[in-house]
């Protein structure tokens, strides 16, 4: 009795089903909508003067509790979006896993 040449040809294949798609990181989406808030913040809060009994510190991490959460939320919701239109465009392809020991 000889082993065969090539195992893989006596190998059974197990043919399945799976979905392919580009999907978004949502963590990324969040940290740069939170720093983007910050930015954002930093701009809006520069424009006023700022009270000289508070300073412009003060005021700039008073509204950054605005600001960060608000940015926050917007990019949770545009990579939502993102996802859901990965979603539409995914693909089923057919997979073969063939398993040699």
């Amino acid at each position: 009795m000889s082993a065969p040449e090539n195992p893989a040809e006596q190998a059974p294949i197990d043919t399945q089903q799976a979905t392919v798609r580009r999907a978004p990181k949502i963590g990324v989406f969040l940290v740069v909508g939170a720093v983007l808030g910050a930015l954002v913040t930093l701009i809006l809060t520069s424009l006023f003067p700022a009270d000289p009994k508070v300073g412009f510190a003060a005021s700039y991490a008073y509204f950054l509790i605005y600001g960060v959460p608000a940015g926050v939320l917007l990019g949770a919701l545009i990579g939502l979006a993102f996802d859901w239109r990965s979603r539409r465009r995914a693909r089923t392809v057919t997979v073969e896993h063939q398993r040699v020991d």
